[in-house]
């Protein structure tokens, strides 16, 4: 072989050698998660930074999250999305309806996980379950369609019970059908309904104050984000009033209200590091179906029900998933 050939290929050793070096070099673009929330409640956020930890991710290390919360404003929210959009963030993560509406009115090419929304087709941020379509998908809680079984669980434990108040968030769509549902399931109970809309704090006392007015037998409390940050609030008053309370997840319950009935929350925010995990990795929102529940936990707390003076049928106690005495 001539010399200017062996020189000519020892270059180009030497000039590829020097790129693989420089690009070895190079910092990897570390992903930033915006995380949109109507609340401050940490119960999602946690759980979502525990889920991106069983899969290698670290905060500040290997991945950056951007939180953004509304302090309880709904109205504040497409603000907040608008601004994570323009940090152009690599995914968004939004926590229930309102979340997940705003990012979606704010960007149609970030993808963007939902998780906690009860019925996401009905709501237009998915053309269906098994094929989202758009830049969208997450993770449905299925609210609606188990609304009329807290209102069944809450008849069996309190008998005599014939007028039920039931507090909902009317910002939160998914809240919206399931007064709907309630109503239905409540003929068949031979129950009567008080409908009672609470959006901001100052709402709270004013719905007991109904609630005692027209002689309501029982309490349901729907999940929603903003309801239940104002739990301490509502397990309180409800053993003031000495109302038999159910509530739409688990952390009332926790903080001493008497039972719940539904998904897990705090797994919705771990599975929502798995849908971010795929899509980091370059799977597109619209080939990962929307996920649904497929455990619910019926949750009694006996102190709660001591408290109150109400003694909790066996049939009924016997079906709880967990009790807490």
């Amino acid at each position: 072989m001539k010399k200017a050939g062996v020189l000519s290929i020892l270059f180009l050793v030497v000039l590829l050698a020097v790129a693989v070096m420089a690009e070895a070099q190079q910092p990897k673009k570390v992903p930033r998660i915006g995380y949109l929330t109507l609340t401050a409640s940490p119960r999602g956020p946690e759980a979502f930074l525990q889920g991106l930890r069983e899969l290698g991710y670290i905060e500040g290390q290997n991945i950056v999250i951007e939180p953004r919360h509304a302090a309880d404003r709904a109205e504040r929210l497409p603000d907040l999305a608008a601004e994570l959009v323009r940090l152009n963030v690599d995914v968004i993560v939004a926590g229930a309806s309102q979340s997940a509406l705003a990012a979606k009115q704010a960007t149609k090419t970030i993808p963007v996980v939902f998780h906690g929304v009860g019925d996401p087709v009905a709501q237009g941020l998915v053309a269906s379950l098994a094929r989202p379509g758009g830049n969208i998908t997450g993770l449905a809680s299925l609210s609606p369609e188990v609304g009329g079984k807290r209102l069944e669980l809450l008849k069996e434990a309190v008998p005599t019970a014939s007028r039920v108040a039931v507090v909902w968030n009317p910002t939160n769509f998914s809240n919206s059908l399931q007064v709907k549902e309630i109503r239905t399931a409540a003929q068949t109970l031979a129950l009567r309904v008080q409908s009672l809309e609470v959006s901001k704090p100052d709402d709270i006392e004013r719905a007991f104050s109904a609630m005692a007015r027209q002689g309501a037998d029982a309490l349901l409390v729907f999940a929603d984000p903003f309801l239940g940050s104002q739990r301490v609030r509502f397990v309180d008053l409800a053993a003031k009033n000495r109302l038999p309370a159910m509530y739409g997840q688990s952390e009332p319950v926790e903080a001493g209200g008497l039972m719940s009935y539904g998904p897990s929350f705090r797994e919705f925010g771990r599975r929502a590091a798995y849908y971010v995990d795929k899509i980091l990795k370059g799977t597109k929102p619209a080939d990962l179906p929307v996920e649904q529940p497929t455990k619910f936990e019926f949750v009694i707390n006996l102190k709660a029900a001591k408290q109150i003076g109400l003694t909790i049928p066996p049939n009924v106690l016997a079906r709880a998933d967990k009790v807490i005495k």
